[in-house]
């Protein structure tokens, strides 16, 4: 390995596997928790058991059903997953403190050029002896590959990709596996002709950067496994956000409420891990014609509930923008973080 070495933990299929723990009528039966983030609810995780069925996180919960009658399905217990969180965040410390949180079940831990496989296994044997829940471990030089790697053989995996191998590992990937290439991109890269990472490897930079601009360099750079970011402690003091481009103009409502669903889950999820709330929340939208505009609430009391800001969201959407053009992009995004010294009552008044 090379002197920089970045740890990657992943909890296997987190809320399920807690539920599965605690109740052992539980174990080995298909387990679907859910969030009712609006009226049709979402997967928040599924067990291995109910993923042969096809189900996975953000899938509506009406849908998980079709898939898997006789699936059990739960509701979120989210103070019981953070807590679980908080222990497992507790283990990581005991070996670095230079830790990246990036949901409430994975984070990136920097080792400060210690033995990687000796910690890693620490990392792995403490939360399965403390907490009895199995994780998977990726390491490698950089964030992007340590992810990859924690992915290669879940659950329970542990994994690693040397400096001389990852360009060999990352070869044969479909190019989804980049960071940020989502449907658009790939669709636009297949047109190319490039359907593997490796297609990438072998492509000229410098047209890349033509038709992309700063994130064809982004690609190109990590299609070679070159990743500069460093491990950075949860700096929750600007803004989070989440979107997406659609690959045709929609004008389906529905659809951009469920995006709006899933977007403000998974920032209540972040939130409720570092234990902040938030006052102003912005609904951005990209039309069809490439015009952008953002609409902000600002609440009267902080908030980290995740039916809070989807309501809100929802009402940003549905009254402060032209519903009547076609959308190309959503985007939730919230900022003004407040760390609480005492507990607050959570409400909301548009």
């Amino acid at each position: 390995m090379s002197q920089r070495t970045i740890i990657h933990m992943d909890m296997d299929a987190f809320f399920a596997s807690i539920e599965q723990r605690d109740n052992a009528n539980l174990r080995g039966k298909p387990v679907i928790v859910g969030g009712a983030q609006y009226s049709r609810g979402v997967v928040a995780t599924a067990s291995y058991e109910a993923r042969t069925y096809g189900i996975h996180s953000a899938m509506p919960i009406s849908k998980a059903k079709q898939l898997c009658p006789k699936g059990i399905f739960l509701p979120v217990n989210m103070k019981k997953y953070k807590e679980v969180s908080k222990e497992i965040h507790d283990i990581l410390e005991k070996y670095s403190n230079i830790i990246e949180p990036i949901s409430i079940d994975e984070a990136f831990i920097d080792i400060n050029n210690r033995d990687p496989i000796f910690i890693g296994r620490k990392i792995k044997d403490d939360i399965w002896q403390e907490l009895r829940l199995t994780s998977s471990i990726g390491i490698s030089v950089n964030k992007f590959l340590a992810k990859l790697a924690s992915d290669v053989n879940k659950p329970n995996g542990f994994t690693i990709i040397k400096e001389e191998e990852k360009l060999k590992f990352l070869c044969p990937l479909p190019v989804s596996k980049i960071w940020g290439v989502g449907p658009k991109t790939k669709k636009e890269l297949n047109r190319l002709g490039i359907y593997t990472i490796g297609d990438i490897q072998s492509y000229d930079e410098k047209v890349l950067i033509n038709l992309f601009g700063k994130r064809g360099k982004e690609i190109f750079e990590f299609a070679n496994g070159v990743d500069n970011r460093p491990v950075e402690s949860q700096n929750m003091s600007q803004s989070l956000g989440e979107e997406e481009t659609f690959e045709e103009d929609i004008d389906d409502i529905d659809l951009l409420l469920k995006k709006l669903a899933e977007y403000s889950f998974n920032l209540s999820q972040k939130l409720k891990l570092n234990g902040y709330l938030i006052k102003t929340i912005t609904v951005k939208v990209k039309y069809y014609d490439f015009s952008i505009e953002t609409r902000t609430i600002s609440l009267t009391i902080p908030t980290n509930d995740s039916s809070i800001i989807f309501e809100t969201s929802k009402y940003i959407l549905t009254s402060k923008f032209k519903l009547s053009k076609k959308i190309r992009l959503i985007g939730l995004s919230i900022s003004n973080f407040i760390y609480p010294k005492d507990p607050i009552q959570l409400s909301i008044n548009l």
